[in-house]
């Protein structure tokens, strides 16, 4: 019947918004997977009245709304894409200084990001006319990378720029980290938790080692891993499946390689 036809529509339209790759540069392209290669479907591009614009740094994907598309900026800026139309919802000034990363809460409406001014911040897509300080650095330095905790959505962690240790920051308990996670020998690259559970994070980093933690027992320290895995070179990026949970994919100079856990 024509409900049964709209449901269908419905769920491929979703589905296709789900496939749809993101590439970030100068601007941000989508584009759907087509059977023999992939085309261009939209570039999305603030910058109409020049030729030139400020490089993104970063992008994310609202799980909850897969219309909507954050991305972040070396001008200060963070942006919120509507690919349905495709078209600019909300651009503010995050920072003082360059964002370098980006990333939504579980739900519609929550993003932080970081940046060189060394700060978290959490806004809400609902009240845009103001913005939650959570956590600076000492010093003020550069914060690279966060992720956010998709289980428990009170944690953020967080990357500071040459530095071996990972930040976990409670939203609830403004400007003092509940966790400082510190065994690696060199400055972290990236950052994972893991889909299915609350207190697990992997990171990797330039010491050539990915790491597992339990956070269980924060708010006491975590002085150690639960399991450790060592390349052969530098570890650049990580990726924790959210398809096939006991897999974590890392990348190191031209290898890709895949740890079971």
């Amino acid at each position: 019947d024509d409900d049964d036809d709209d449901d269908a529509a419905d769920n491929e339209g979703s589905r296709s918004r789900r496939q749809r790759p993101i590439a970030s540069g100068g601007s941000s392209s989508s584009a759907p997977p087509e059977s023999f290669g992939v085309e261009m479907a939209a570039v999305l591009n603030n910058n109409k009245n020049s030729e030139f614009c400020a490089p993104l740094t970063s992008f994310d994907w609202n799980e909850t709304d897969p219309a909507l598309v954050g991305t972040a900026s070396i001008d200060t800026t963070a942006t919120i894409w509507d690919l349905g139309v495709p078209a600019v919802t909300a651009q503010l000034i995050a920072h003082d200084k360059e964002v370098y990363d980006i990333a939504f809460a579980r739900g519609r409406d929550i993003f932080a990001s970081v940046g060189a001014d060394g700060s978290v911040r959490l806004f809400d897509l609902r009240t845009l006319e103001h913005s939650t300080i959570v956590y600076e650095t000492a010093g003020l330095s550069p914060i690279l990378r966060l992720a956010w905790n998709k289980q428990d959505p009170n944690y953020i962690a967080a990357v500071v720029a040459d530095d071996p240790r990972t930040v976990v920051l409670d939203v609830r308990v403004p400007s003092i980290p509940v966790a400082e996670l510190g065994a690696h020998g060199a400055c972290v690259n990236a950052i994972a938790w893991a889909p299915h559970s609350s207190c697990h994070l992997c990171t990797c980093s330039d010491d050539a080692q990915a790491l597992i933690w339990d956070l269980t027992a924060m708010p006491k320290p975590i002085e150690d891993p639960i399991l450790a895995y060592t390349a052969d070179a530098e570890i650049n990026q990580l990726q924790w499946s959210a398809a096939h949970r006991e897999w974590i994919a890392i990348a190191y100079n031209s290898t890709m390689q895949m740890l079971h856990v």
